[in-house]
Formats: C-alpha cells, sequence, structure tokens
C-alpha cells in the first residue's frame, strides 16, 4: 500500500488568504489542493512531496460561474459541475466535451477546472511507484538526470494531458492569476505553457489560478443541443437553420485505449468562427497529449480563414495539422501511429464544426458517446 508522506495542511476560506499563506512558504515546499485527484497520487509514489498542503475547497469564490462578457468559470469548479450546466453545454460544446471526458463520474465530481489545467505531465518512466524509479536511477523530472525518453535529450519530453486545456486555447480563453504580493494579472491561457516537461506552466510560485475567462460564444442548436444540429454532446446531426453572423462553434476529440477513465494520448480541440454564409472568419486547431504543452496550429488554422469547410479544405488543415504533431514514446500506443492519427481526428473535428453527423465515428472510433454522459 502506498501511503502519503507527512505533510502540514492549511484550510483558507478566500484567495487572499490562501495566497498570503502561500507567499509565506518557500519556493516550491507549498502545493495547493482543490479535488486532489492528480496531487495526492502523485504523493504517494513521491514524485511530489510538498511540506505544506494549501486546501482550496472552502474557498466558495473559487467554485462559482458568473455572467459577464462571456462566462468567467472558477478554477475550482468540479468538471461534474461544469458537465452539468447548460450554458457550457450549449454555449462552449468543445468545453463541455472535454470536461465529460475526463476520468470517471467519480473522479469528475471530485476533480476540478483549475487542477485539470494545471494538471502534472506524464509520462512511462515517471508514472511508477518510488521504488521502479529507483530501480532505473529515476528519471530527470524527479531525482534523477537522463530523459528515458530521449536520453540525449537536455530537457524532460514528458507529456501534457489535460484535456480542457486544448478546448479552452482554442476558445480564446484566459485566465486570472492572484498573488499576495504581486496582485492579479490576467493573461491568454495559450501563453501559461512552456514546451518543457518539468517547467510546464508559467506561473510564478506564488500565484494561484482562481479564474478562467471566457469571451462570448453563440453556438448554432438543434432541438438535440449539438452545434450545427445533432446529439446534445455537439456531435452534429445536419444543419437545421443558418448560423448567426459571426457565430463560434468548438469541438473536442479524444484518442486514449479504452472508452473511459484514461488520459488522453491525442487531443484535437478546434474553434471557428463563421459568417452566415458559412465562410471561416477566424479559426484554431489545438492539438494535446501530443508534446509537453498543448500545441496551437497556426498555419492549419490560418489556412481556413476566407473559406467554407469543403472536403478538400478540411484534407489541407489536415495535413497541416499533422505536420506540427511531435508525440514520443513515453505514453500508450505507437507513437508514430499516434501521430499519423492526427490527420484523422483533426478531420473529424472540422467535419463536426461543419455540421456533419459524426456519432458514428464517435462511438466506433473514438469510443464517445457522450449523449449517456451527466
Amino acid at each position: 500500500m502506498m501511503r502519503l508522506p507527512y505533510f502540514g495542511y492549511r484550510a483558507p476560506r478566500s484567495v487572499k488568504e490562501a495566497a498570503r499563506i502561500l507567499a509565506g512558504e518557500a519556493p516550491g515546499e507549498a502545493m495547493l489542493l482543490a479535488g486532489g485527484t492528480d496531487l495526492l497520487p502523485n504523493m504517494k509514489r513521491r514524485q511530489q512531496t510538498p511540506k505544506t498542503v494549501i486546501g482550496l475547497r472552502g474557498i466558495a469564490e473559487l467554485g462559482r460561474i458568473r455572467n459577464g462578457k462571456g462566462l468567467r468559470l472558477g478554477a475550482g469548479l468540479t468538471l461534474a459541475a461544469l458537465v452539468r450546466d447548460t450554458r457550457i453545454r450549449e454555449r462552449y460544446t468543445g468545453l463541455w466535451q472535454a470536461a465529460a471526458q475526463i476520468a470517471t463520474p467519480h473522479l469528475r465530481n471530485m476533480g476540478t477546472l483549475g487542477g485539470n489545467l494545471c494538471l502534472d505531465t506524464r509520462c512511462n518512466y515517471y508514472d511508477q511507484n518510488y521504488e521502479w524509479r529507483k530501480a532505473i536511477g529515476f528519471c530527470m523530472k524527479k531525482d534523477g538526470a537522463i530523459c528515458w525518453v530521449a536520453t540525449s535529450s537536455p530537457r524532460c519530453l514528458a507529456v501534457s494531458s489535460t484535456d480542457t486545456a486544448p478546448v479552452l486555447i482554442a476558445l480564446g480563453a484566459r485566465v486570472r492569476l492572484v498573488s499576495s504580493a504581486e496582485g492579479e494579472r490576467v493573461v491568454s491561457l495559450a501563453d501559461l505553457y512552456r514546451n518543457d516537461g518539468i517547467h510546464y506552466i508559467a506561473r510564478r510560485p506564488d500565484e494561484i489560478l482562481v479564474e478562467v475567462l471566457l469571451e462570448p460564444s453563440s453556438e448554432s442548436r438543434s432541438p438535440d443541443g449539438g452545434p450545427g444540429g445533432g446529439d446534445s454532446a455537439g456531435a452534429g446531426a445536419g444543419r437545421t437553420r443558418a448560423a448567426s453572423p459571426l457565430e463560434w462553434r468548438s469541438t473536442y476529440w479524444k484518442l486514449r485505449r479504452r472508452g473511459s477513465f484514461d488520459f488522453p494520448v491525442l487531443g484535437v480541440a478546434a474553434a471557428a468562427r463563421f459568417t452566415q454564409e458559412g465562410i471561416v472568419e477566424e479559426a484554431r486547431i489545438v492539438l494535446g497529449a501530443v508534446s509537453s504543452q498543448p500545441l496551437l496550429c497556426e498555419r492549419a488554422s490560418a489556412h481556413l480563414t476566407g473559406k467554407t469547410l469543403s472536403d478538400a479544405t478540411i484534407a489541407e488543415a489536415a495535413e497541416l495539422a499533422w505536420q506540427v504533431a511531435k508525440p514520443m514514446d513515453n505514453t500508450d500506443f505507437v507513437y508514430h501511429w499516434r501521430k499519423r492519427v492526427t490527420r484523422e481526428f483533426v478531420g473529424y473535428a472540422l467535419r463536426e464544426l461543419r455540421g456533419d453527423d459524426l456519432r458514428r465515428e464517435r462511438l466506433s472510433i473514438a469510443r464517445q458517446e457522450l449523449l449517456q454522459i451527466l
């Protein structure tokens, strides 16, 4: 049985109090605990050994959704709360799809949005118990000097496995960070990540991620609730009405071995803003689980601008996105196959944005029966 190490526990009641406690600890010696679905297993495996754990569940403001120009999502919102919220399901379908596919219902009841955004990077050589890692001389990410994925690599290649970050980046989300010494700042979510398996997040040691800011999104609705018409998960079963001018739609596709519980070995998020004539005004395609950070496919995204989502345009964008993917041999499945399948999954995502009915492909290929997820 793996047991937790000894640690001190603090339970602040406000963000200000939590930031003050965090600032009073030496860098790296205190860690934030929300749902604990990532941190506590890591502590049991001695991957992370904070002297002080600061529990955030008692801070009510972190669990709220507020209306504004778009939506303001508290970082302490559980993933289950996101899945249940009709505003997320109808207006930010890609985020709903991503949250609905994380782990299991039990873990979604505990895990939080902020926790998923700050999820530790993963690797076959890192996500093992202490004795296993000691037997190979540890690795660069923890206690060792070599990245066993590529032994000549000067940096850790552990992979980003967050599901919500790619789709939120595609939606142009920003995050609000608070510290006791520097006050607060708002940054683009895309700028929060680094392509480094160890220093994968650009959050200062004394900062707390407190809120996600979403711009307005007016997705086309069918009676079932899918973008462009279709099932309530956004699979799209044909278009039932014309899109409103400059309308955003979003979608998320996840590859994993099992139909639930698994981390992604590939995530594809796509969001696009359409004119009433169906021309793409702006688009973003973001890949997850193929690098130490979510990757924005800039050339593929730009290729869609000013065009309709024809089969040829989708195929060309998928080819450009495929070139960006750089998976390594650090997770499930053969890595060169994971790169190759990127092309297909980008195509599925863009076809779904177009309004195609891809419920069969979601179920048979991606094992996603999202209509049944509550």
